[in-house]
C-alpha cells in the first residue's frame, strides 16, 4: 500500500516538470550519456524508474542497441507516447511495473537511473537499482551514476529562525511569545529541505556514507552510522546541521581498477550548498535551541539514519551532538 501511494505521487507531471527543469540535474546526466556513449552504443540498457523517458530517449539518441525503461508509475503511459512522438519505438521500450516485478529475457551492458532522493537516501529507490544490477548487469557493465557521497555539516542560519521564532515574540504589538514552544514544533521536529549557501556552514562537511553503485548492498542500507567531529571556523550561533550529496559518473567496473579519473574529467552532480541550486536543495535538521559556537570550538556526536520499519521509503534519523560541555539528541 506505501508503494501504491509511493508511485501514484510519481504519476503527478508537477514532480516530472519540477525535475526536467532542474537544469544541473538533467544535463549533468546528459552529459555523463555523451562522455560514455562510445560504451553505450550498440548496447542494451535499462533506465530504472525512467519517469517520462527522458534519460531513456538520451542513451537512444547516442546509438544504444535497445533501452529498456521500466517505471511503475503511471507516467509510463505519457513516456511511450514521449518514445513514440520521437520516433524511437524501435530502440525504447517501456515497461509499466516495479524493476522488481518486470521480466526481461536478456541481460544489459549499461544501468542508468536517477534515484537520489533528499538526502540522498530518502525514498530508498537505491534499493531498485542494486536489484537490476544483481539481476541483469553484464560482468564490466556500467553504472550511471556510478558512486555517491552524503555529507553533513554544521551550519548557523538566524535570518530562518528569526523568521520562524523571533516573529512571535511581538505581533502587531501583541506578546505572542506564548506560541513560541508549538512554533518551534512545527517548524523544527521533522527535516526543512530548503537553499542555504556557503556563508551558512561553520565547517568543512564530513561524508556520513559513500556510495559505491557497483558494489554497494542493500543490507548496508537499511542502517547506516556515522561518528563525526568538527571544528566551527567562526564565532556564531549553531543552529543545526546541513546534509547534501553528489554522485560521480566513471565508467565501468572494470576500470575502476584504474586510478580514478582526473578531477577536471570526472563528470559530477553536486547539491552543495555552494554549488548551483538544485531542486533536492539541501536538507537542513534544526535544533529547539541555538548553541552559541566559538571558533575553533570542537562540535562532535554520531548521526544513524535507517529505513522505517513500517515503510522502507521513510527514513528514521537519530542525531546525538555535543558542543561546549553540553550533550543532545535529537
Amino acid at each position: 500500500e506505501f508503494d501504491k501511494a509511493y508511485f501514484r505521487s510519481y504519476s503527478h507531471v508537477g514532480i516530472h516538470e519540477e525535475m526536467i527543469k532542474d537544469r544541473v540535474r538533467t544535463e549533468t546526466y546528459r552529459s555523463a550519456i555523451m562522455r560514455h556513449q562510445n560504451f553505450i552504443a550498440g548496447k542494451v540498457v535499462m533506465d530504472v524508474g525512467c519517469g517520462t523517458g527522458i534519460l531513456a530517449i538520451f542513451c537512444a539518441m547516442v546509438g544504444a542497441k535497445r533501452v529498456y525503461a521500466i517505471e511503475a508509475s503511471d507516467i509510463a503511459v505519457q513516456a511511450n507516447e514521449v518514445v513514440k512522438a520521437n520516433n524511437l519505438s524501435d530502440k525504447v521500450i517501456v515497461m509499466l511495473g516495479r524493476v522488481e516485478d518486470v521480466n526481461i529475457e536478456e541481460k544489459v551492458d549499461v544501468i542508468i537511473s536517477e534515484w537520489m532522493g533528499y538526502m540522498l537516501l530518502y525514498e530508498s529507490m537505491l534499493g531498485s537499482v542494486i536489484f537490476a544490477r544483481d539481476k541483469w548487469l553484464k560482468p564490466g557493465g556500467l553504472i550511471l551514476p556510478s558512486h555517491a557521497s552524503l555529507y553533513m555539516a554544521p551550519v548557523t542560519h538566524a535570518e530562518r529562525y528569526h523568521e520562524s521564532i523571533d516573529f512571535w515574540r511581538n505581533v502587531y504589538g501583541i506578546d505572542m511569545s506564548a506560541m513560541l514552544p508549538l512554533a518551534k514544533q512545527c517548524a523544527f521536529e521533522e527535516p526543512s529541505v530548503e537553499t542555504i549557501t556557503g556563508e551558512n556552514v561553520l565547517t568543512w562537511p564530513c561524508v556520513v556514507k559513500s556510495v559505491d553503485c557497483y558494489t554497494v548492498t542493500a543490507k548496508e542500507l537499511e542502517s547506516v552510522t556515522a561518528r563525526y567531529k568538527f571544528s566551527s571556523m567562526m564565532h556564531a550561533p549553531f543552529h543545526g546541521f546541513a546534509f547534501w550529496f553528489d554522485v560521480e559518473f566513471n565508467g565501468p567496473i572494470h576500470d575502476q581498477r584504474n586510478k580514478r579519473a582526473k578531477s577536471d574529467e570526472l563528470i559530477v552532480l553536486s547539491t552543495a550548498p555552494e554549488d548551483a541550486p538544485t531542486h533536492w536543495q539541501q536538507t537542513l535538521i534544526y535544533f529547539y535551541e541555538p548553541i552559541e559556537v566559538d571558533q575553533d570550538q570542537t562540535i562532535e556526536g554520531s548521526i544513524t539514519l535507517s529505513q522505517s520499519q513500517e515503510n522502507s521509503r521513510f527514513l528514521n534519523i537519530h542525531l546525538e551532538y555535543s558542543s561546549g560541555g553540553r550533550s543532545f539528541v535529537k
